[in-house]
């Protein structure tokens, strides 16, 4: 697929490019055990301080460099750009396993809801927290993060800006360690916001925020800081920070290195990388099974793959009732069944957008949505697209859709089949298969495609997590946030509203699943299946592995080698 976006906390899911792929070695040496079939579990081989070596480099592989370095701006939004500025920004709030949100107290000491009508916190500031320029943390830091990311300053580029534009005021309580966040309605989800914090010299310049850390970051507040950053070698290494006011890292460094996803498993077994996603890859998965020094973790994670249609103005797909079609032209389970079926035989189809399956939230809300290429061709013929030849065409314009690949395999594999399962219909699929690199920021945020497919990575705040993704924005097209395929409606955009402003979990959950429902009826977007999470790690790496639900952020200073 292409690369992974990431649904993060409030800030939007990371996408991430396709990475599986059905070919590779026979018979079941791919397959994976059965994990757990629910959300709270991870796999990381946890090892207390005492076991842990202190020094060492730890060799991490990932698959693209970072489009910026800003993760709250809308190219930043990438699981490659998350798993190395994660190593060097602050988040408020950490995820355990489970998916619950805990305070870090490395940076707020406290943080409560004071009031309720209207929403007030109050986050106190740890006066250790220091930002690598000597200033320390503040108040205005916050103030800042707010005003870049409401929506009221359209030269901003936010990846979302849900919950901050229910924010009324950000202001300095008893001092300026003291922050008062006001809100004009409620936020349920409030411990999604301001994770990462990033300081206020970068969000208050919308230059600055939107292209002033592409390169590199500037400041930094964590535990490691920017070591070297090679264009040419394409690395980029981090540094135990010597000022780091929390619990030392055990590593004095992470060494993060761009590879191809097929070439991973040849990297880990020459010892160039310590630690690597599988991405599903059934014959990385294969290698990495019988490699000497080498474990598989696996553990459930919100990682769900779909097929993105642009429905952006002028474009076909605009007509909700021809993408109602495609949907029933696309035989879903023979995608699953050939992208990961030899992984995890008979893979269950997914059947909601926002939940992952897991967990205790998730229904299956597809309904109607069957394949069958009858029902698809009669829906065809009833628009006007009627066969011409072998495709279809309508006031003398073909039925022409083009696939966006971001040429790994998994992403070239579903093109192919979507390309012929369409054909069946009458519809034809063009191929074009770009740089992965470039497959976010020239094709899919700027909508030059009209199939795509790539991968969610949720976080722990799915209502207000995922509302940049299905909201639309009536009066500002050009504000995608995550919403690539241009899809959407006031009543959806409402729906949000209302469930992001609920206070009572349940209700909450019972709102988002009501969204879901909507969303399979508007077509924007059609899930297909979650990905088996597995990871391969030197069998001396601790507290790192297939991290489940604890992604946002990792935790970076507890990885370390063991002593024996």
């Amino acid at each position: 697929m292409g690369r992974r976006k990431v649904l993060a906390l409030a800030a939007p899911v990371l996408a991430a490019a396709l990475a599986l792929s059905a070919c590779g070695g026979g018979g079941g040496g791919g397959q994976l055990p059965q994990a757990d079939t629910k959300a709270g579990v991870n796999d990381i081989n946890p090892q207390p301080d005492s076991n842990i070596k202190d020094g060492g480099t730890l060799q991490f592989a990932i698959d693209s460099p970072s489009a910026n370095w800003n993760q709250n701006e809308v190219d930043g939004n990438d699981v490659a750009s998350a798993r190395m500025s994660n190593t060097i920004m602050p988040w408020m709030f950490t995820e355990a396993a489970d998916g619950t949100l805990n305070v870090n107290t490395n940076y707020l000491t406290s943080a409560d809801v004071v009031s309720t009508t209207p929403q007030v916190l109050e986050f106190k500031i740890n006066p250790k927290a220091k930002w690598s320029n000597g200033r320390a943390f503040s108040w205005e830091d916050f103030q800042w993060q707010w005003k870049a990311q409401n929506g009221t300053n359209k030269d901003y580029q936010p990846n979302s800006t849900t919950g901050y534009e229910d924010i009324s005021n950000v202001e300095r309580g008893s001092d300026d360690l003291d922050v008062k966040i006001t809100f004009s309605k409620p936020f349920g989800e409030w411990k999604s916001l301001f994770s990462p914090l990033y300081p206020k010299e970068l969000n208050s310049d919308p230059k600055e925020f939107n292209s002033g850390w592409v390169d590199e970051p500037k400041i930094t507040a964590n535990a490691f800081k920017i070591g070297k950053i090679d264009q040419t070698a394409k690395t980029v290494e981090v540094v135990k920070d010597p000022n780091w006011w929390g619990k030392p890292a055990h590593l004095d460094s992470i060494l993060f290195k761009v590879l191809t996803r097929p070439s991973m498993p040849d990297a880990m077994a020459s010892g160039a990388i310590d630690v690597a996603d599988t991405n599903a890859l059934l014959d990385a998965i294969t290698r990495y099974k019988a490699m000497p020094n080498v474990t598989l973790h696996q553990a459930l994670a919100p990682d769900t793959v779909h097929l993105t249609l642009n429905g952006g103005k002028d474009r076909l797909l605009a007509d909700q009732k021809l993408r109602q079609a495609v949907f029933l032209a696309v035989d879903r389970q023979s995608i699953a069944n050939a992208e990961i079926g030899k992984i995890t035989p008979n893979p269950p189809l997914l059947g909601n957008h926002i939940f992952a399956q897991g967990t205790k939230e998730y229904k299956d809300n597809s309904g109607d949505v069957k394949f069958s290429v009858d029902a698809a061709k009669k829906a065809l013929d009833d628009l006007g697209w009627k066969q011409s030849g072998q495709f279809r065409a309508k006031d003398g314009k073909e039925l022409d859709l083009t696939y966006v690949s971001s040429s790994t395999p998994a992403s070239d594999d579903t093109g192919k089949i979507l390309q012929q399962q369409l054909a069946q219909v009458g519809i034809k699929v063009t191929i074009n298969a770009v740089p992965t690199a470039d497959f976010f920021s020239k094709y899919i945020n700027v909508g030059n495609f009209d199939l795509t497919t790539f991968r969610w990575i949720a976080g722990s705040s799915p209502a207000s997590g995922q509302k940049g993704a299905y909201s639309i924005d009536l009066q500002n097209p050009a504000n995608v946030q995550q919403n690539f395929g241009h899809v959407g409606s006031e009543a959806i955009n409402d729906a949000f509203d209302k469930a992001v402003a609920e206070l009572d979990d349940q209700k909450r959950v019972d709102a988002v699943n009501a969204i879901d429902k909507q969303l399979w009826d508007i077509a924007g977007e059609l899930p297909l299946y979650q990905v088996p999470g597995a990871t391969a790690t030197k069998k001396n790496v601790a507290n790192y592995g297939a991290m489940g639900f604890a992604t946002n952020p990792i935790d970076y200073a507890a990885i370390g080698f063991t002593k024996s």
